[in-house]
């Protein structure tokens, strides 16, 4: 198999990608709105046109980037230098089904919010908590995309990938997915090896939502919506999104952003003992993370003194929620960079606290 596949990659090789288009602008496939062009650029729709491009970019020794939904990247206001390779992989395959679980395959360019309807509306539980996340399907077990309270590593069973190197198909288990928080083998030790090509997800027919967030629960309650309610879940955590501009809307400036742009930093018990010390309260919110203490990134922000709708230049924080950096109107990428640090300057200099940015940075 390995012989093969070596064998198509060679005679990729010398053939330019059929779908082969140059300078390409890139900010409007991005949810930042931010960026420069693709100096040449391939939509893939089959894995053996994502190997064509491969095999061409490498033989002619240019560098490559991945895109999916641009929902998570800040890409650099010179463009990127090399080929971008946009995932268009369609299709959502049940494999079983059966009173304990349902197996679903979703191919890597399907609208990840897309699928999480499929499923809620069929009453199947374990991602429903992941409504309304912009992006593709194929990204999510990259950097095991989560919010209130659930991670999407909980649901999956197993990730096919392509090699770029052999251009073989690659099934990596749950466990080999290496899943923390934010995180897997596909950002860390085996970044720039794979590309996802399709993810199978086990669900629960007629399971209930998992609600471990205090707000979800909260709104729940307040609206009387019962757990076993998948729909009623989703309508609540989109709305919540909404109300943090965190749901793509062309008429709401807010949502010009990439999501949370700050990971939620994780602590020792010590570590928030001197912040609470340095915050002069001891109501700094916090989660336990396995032995760990889980922050709000959004807090220790507002707290260091970026409030909610701070501008720099064209750029700025939206006026609902601080871990979103949102592009004005004309916005940079520079001038992105610029308020990350001065951000990232003002946690560290109030409590103490590294925030790390959640998005690539492309082009850079």
């Amino acid at each position: 198999m390995m012989h093969n596949a070596t064998a198509m990659t060679e005679s990729l090789q010398s053939v330019a990608p059929r779908r082969l288009e140059r300078n390409v602008p890139l900010a409007p496939l991005t949810t930042l709105g931010i960026g420069g062009p693709a100096r040449l650029f391939v939509r893939a729709e089959t894995v053996d046109e994502i190997r064509e491009a491969v095999a061409w970019a490498a033989s002619q020794h240019e560098p490559l980037f991945v895109l999916g939904g641009g929902s998570n990247l800040l890409i650099a206001d010179e463009g990127f230098d090399g080929l971008v390779l946009q995932i268009d992989l369609r299709g959502i395959t049940i494999r079983s089904e059966s009173l304990e679980g349902v197996m679903v395959y979703v191919a890597a360019g399907e609208r990840w919010d897309d699928f999480v309807s499929f499923a809620v509306m069929r009453g199947w539980a374990g991602i429903e908590c992941l409504s309304g996340i912009p992006g593709l399907t194929g990204a999510t077990p990259i950097q095991n995309v989560g919010a209130y309270g659930q991670d999407v590593s909980e649901a999956i069973v197993r990730v096919e990938a392509i090699e770029r190197d052999t251009g073989r198909v690659v099934t990596f288990t749950n466990w080999e997915c290496g899943f923390g928080y934010r995180q897997s083998i596909f950002k860390s030790s085996a970044k720039d090896r794979y590309i996802v090509a399709g993810v199978t997800f086990r669900l629960t027919p007629g399971g209930a939502a998992a609600i471990r967030y205090p707000e979800l629960q909260t709104y729940l309650d307040e609206h009387e919506i019962d757990v076993s309610d998948l729909r009623g879940v989703r309508s609540a955590v989109i709305a919540i999104r909404k109300r943090k501009g965190m749901v793509l809307d062309p008429t709401d400036p807010d949502t010009r952003s990439d999501g949370s742009f700050f990971m939620n930093p994780v602590v020792t018990q010590s570590t928030l003992a001197e912040i609470v010390l340095r915050a002069g309260t001891k109501n700094v919110p916090h989660f336990p993370s396995g032995d760990q203490i889980k922050l709000s990134a959004a807090w220790l922000i507002e707290h260091a003194g970026f409030h909610k709708g701070f501008v720099h230049g064209n750029v700025g924080l939206s006026s609902k929620h601080t871990l979103a950096v949102i592009n004005r109107g004309g916005g940079t990428a520079c001038e992105v960079l610029e308020l990350v640090a001065m951000i990232q300057r003002g946690v560290r200099e109030k409590f103490g606290v590294e925030i790390e940015p959640e998005p690539n940075f492309i082009g850079f």
